[in-house]
């Protein structure tokens, strides 16, 4: 589980594509190693660290992992949110991270709001449809507020100390983005459709049901 918190900006060192996309990645090192076999999001998405030493880590990325993310267009020199998996004990905060993107978005407009500046993205329906206004997304793995909604885009805002500590400073319009909807979002709507599912079957309060538990 991650928080949303980037704690190192990456850069993607090597791409390899023979069996299958294997990505090297370099950062600045953390107080406490890498070791094989831990969780890191990459642009907010959970890979496995398969070799690693203080300032660089590789990580295979599966077939379904490609279709779903941004990570099959990553080229040497790009920058990469990163974050390590939340250990127990650790401080809490942004928001429950899975790391499974659910869609990509497209940024249609950048607006520069002071200081701060907001990111409008196309985005597929089913994770607008997760979201609230004011409830929490992340767009390459920033955990952030919702700001604006549609059923086809979201809108959030950047301070300059998140644009200056990740890669969504650099976005321009057209850039694409892996997004992941807050879980108790799509927990919310799985309830409704089982619920709703239950009532078209039947599942809801009948005389027959009544006249079973003596009510008729």
């Amino acid at each position: 589980m991650f928080t949303g918190l980037i704690q190192r900006i990456g850069t993607v060192k090597r791409v390899s594509r023979g069996r299958g996309l294997v990505l090297e990645f370099t950062f600045e090192p953390w107080a406490e190693p890498l070791v094989k076999g831990e969780s890191v999001a990459v642009n907010g998405t959970c890979l496995t660290v398969a070799d690693c030493d203080a300032t660089r880590f590789t990580a295979d990325v599966l077939r379904e992992t490609e279709e779903r993310t941004g990570l099959a267009e990553l080229l040497p020199g790009a920058r990469v949110n990163l974050e390590r998996a939340l250990k127990a004990g650790d401080r809490f905060g942004g928001h429950v991270v899975q790391g499974h993107v659910d869609g990509r978005g497209t940024l249609i407009k950048r607006e520069q709001k002071g200081r701060d500046f907001a990111l409008t993205f196309k985005c597929p329906r089913a994770v607008a449809a997760a979201s609230v206004l004011k409830g929490s997304i992340a767009v390459n793995g920033v955990s952030l507020t919702v700001s604006g909604l549609g059923d086809d885009w979201l809108r959030v805002d950047v301070i300059p100390t998140t644009a200056a500590e990740t890669n969504l400073g650099a976005l321009r319009p057209g850039d694409r983005v892996n997004l992941e909807s807050d879980v108790l979002g799509k927990y919310a709507i799985r309830r409704a459709e089982s619920e709703s599912a239950e009532e078209t079957e039947g599942g809801g309060l009948t005389m027959e049901m009544l006249e079973e538990n003596g009510f008729v």
